[in-house]
């Protein structure tokens, strides 16, 4: 079994930063692209940006500038820094990944369990 586990969400004020982490375990072989979602209420899961093995990214218009993604192949993580939030940046937040695992077949999506992030003052 292979899961996402996200950390880093919570409550900012507007103008403020904060900085996502999602660490992938278990039979992992290899990661390829990883990407970061968000769902805010009543709207639809929309991608806000995803990174390569080979450390290409791209970003949702509505974040560039504003939010950069990375990640640590040797520790399976990637992180979203999110900065100058605002109020529309609310959402739950997600990690997927498309991981290989050890007992072998292709590279299958996997499905974070979400963090919350609340921008408000």
């Amino acid at each position: 079994q292979v899961q996402l586990v996200e950390s880093g969400g919570g409550l900012v004020q507007p103008g403020g930063s904060l900085r996502l982490s999602c660490a992938a375990s278990g039979s992992i072989f290899s990661i390829n692209t990883m990407y970061w979602y968000r769902q805010a209420p009543g709207k639809e899961r929309e991608l806000v940006a995803f990174i390569t093995t080979g450390g290409s990214t791209n970003y949702a218009e509505s974040v560039k500038g504003r939010f950069t993604i990375s990640r640590d192949n040797a520790k399976n993580t990637v992180y979203l820094q999110m900065s100058n939030l605002k109020p529309e940046d609310t959402a739950v937040y997600y990690c997927y990944a498309l991981i290989a695992t050890m007992t072998g077949g292709n590279y299958r999506g996997v499905w974070g369990q979400g963090t919350l992030v609340t921008v408000s003052s």
